[in-house]
């Protein structure tokens, strides 16, 4: 079975191996940077934009798939999926229209409030600054906290917290300013209210009528150890063995998961049918879970998490998502904990080191027992080199997450460079502190 895969990350490079696991699948590879990892398990890889429509078609109609998997979300946001399905290759992937749930998040929160859809929050979204004060000291007003969130997508770097990022609902009139001045994100943005509580992420394969939800899993989008420091694209993250987090009970993933089937329903009477990968990411708070966002695609770092313990063939859940057949499947993961941990260049997010060499030793990474994934790394004359965006993650596998975090840590000592990353992701520590934080707010 020929398969085509767009995107070079380490997200693409999870979704590479497990494509792999079928023996019968030859993978073709459209990808920015030559991600070596998956490079090495590819018949033929094209180095093109991942937003480049010529060269996508061409490079497929050259390829002739049976199936097409995309990873980020870039491509769906311009209709990558419209164009494959219109040539004729089964796609896994929302069209440009269900995938505006993340390209826009206007269109995210105007449907929740169109279809009543529970886990809302207080939100105004604006095309200009005219407005933009008098919303926020109305919610000054009421004791409210912001985030001001571009409304096009930003690499998951565009977003700033009231308490984090910025010192208070003044500073976010300053930033919601540079917003429309710099054209972040399209220059169109979303305030809403800050959330208290503990974020957990929950991800759905959709085939249109049917979502089969995934462990949950916990990311750590903050650069530095202790959740301090800028937001990135995530840091690394860990999943339970029992397939829902410490701090979460049964009724609140079950909430969760009513929100994201509701929110399915809902962009199907709207747009048209999603088929793909769906990802909420929600903030559990002491009203339940609310959504802050969804991701029309895998989450990277969680795809890391979640495809090596993936029981099944992940080509026939492909080809079911495809098909509308996922009804017909019974999807199972492996009770086991995950730890996933990124190196990434020094100055990471706002100011990294581009094109330093960077020393991976795959051999002692294997012995460890650990899953390596390439993430933004150029290969060039057989040597590795950063980009400026995460460089290479690490995953450790095993029945505790005591033991998965160290499994993660041996082996990311195998990693050189510029580089640094989080020592405390997947620590005991670290979840203990998110169990004590819901604990005090529930009381």
């Amino acid at each position: 079975m020929d398969v085509l895969l767009i995107g070079g990350g380490a997200r693409e490079h999870a979704i590479a191996r497990a494509l792999k696991k079928n023996n019968s699948v030859k993978l073709y590879t459209l990808m920015k940077n030559k991600n070596p990892g998956i490079s090495k398990i590819s018949e033929k890889v094209s180095l093109n934009a991942e937003t480049d429509l010529n060269a996508i078609k061409k490079f497929a109609e050259e390829v002739k798939p049976d199936l097409a998997v995309i990873g980020p979300e870039a491509p769906l946001g311009i209709g990558v999926a419209d164009m494959l399905w219109e040539i004729g290759i089964p796609t896994v992937g929302p069209k440009k229209l269900p995938a505006q749930i993340e390209t826009s998040k206007e269109f995210m929160r105007n449907l929740f409030k169109k279809y009543k859809i529970k886990g809302s929050l207080k939100y105004s979204a604006f095309n200009s600054y005219d407005g933009v004060e008098e919303f926020i000291d109305k919610m000054t007003n009421l004791g409210i906290e912001v985030v001001v969130k571009p409304v096009g997508l930003t690499g998951g770097k565009g977003v700033k917290v009231v308490g984090e990022q910025l010192k208070d609902n003044e500073e976010a009139k300053e930033y919601a300013k540079e917003i429309f001045e710099k054209s972040i994100g399209g220059g169109k943005l979303i305030i809403e209210e800050k959330l208290v509580g503990v974020e957990f992420t929950l991800h759905g394969f959709v085939d249109g009528k049917t979502i089969i939800f995934m462990p949950p899993v916990q990311d750590h989008p903050h650069a530095y150890e202790n959740d301090k420091g800028p937001i990135t694209g995530g840091m690394g993250s860990y999943s339970c063995s029992d397939h829902n987090l410490p701090f979460l009970t049964e009724n609140d993933l079950d909430e969760a998961k009513e929100i994201m089937k509701n929110t399915v329903e809902a962009i199907k009477k709207e747009v048209g049918a999603y088929q793909g990968i769906l990802y909420g990411q929600f903030m559990l708070t002491v009203d339940g879970p609310k959504i802050i966002e969804y991701n029309a695609r895998f989450g990277d770092p969680e795809a890391m998490n979640l495809l090596p313990i993936l029981k099944n063939d992940f080509v026939e859940v492909c080809n079911a998502i495809a098909n509308g057949e996922l009804n017909k499947m019974n999807i199972e993961f492996e009770n086991k904990a995950t730890v996933c941990k990124y190196v990434v260049p020094q100055g990471y997010p706002l100011n990294p080191v581009k094109d330093r060499e960077i020393f991976i030793d795959e051999d002692k990474i294997k012995k460890i027992g650990a899953i390596l994934y390439y993430a933004s790394i150029n290969e060039k004359d057989g040597k590795l080199y950063t980009t400026g965006s995460r460089s290479a993650a690490v995953v450790g596998v095993a029945d505790n997450i005591k033991e998965a975090e160290k499994i993660a840590e041996s082996a990311i000592q195998h990693i050189r460079g510029d580089i640094f990353y989080r020592k405390d992701i997947g620590t005991l520590n670290l979840i203990n502190k998110r169990i004590e934080k819901m604990k005090k707010l529930r009381k």
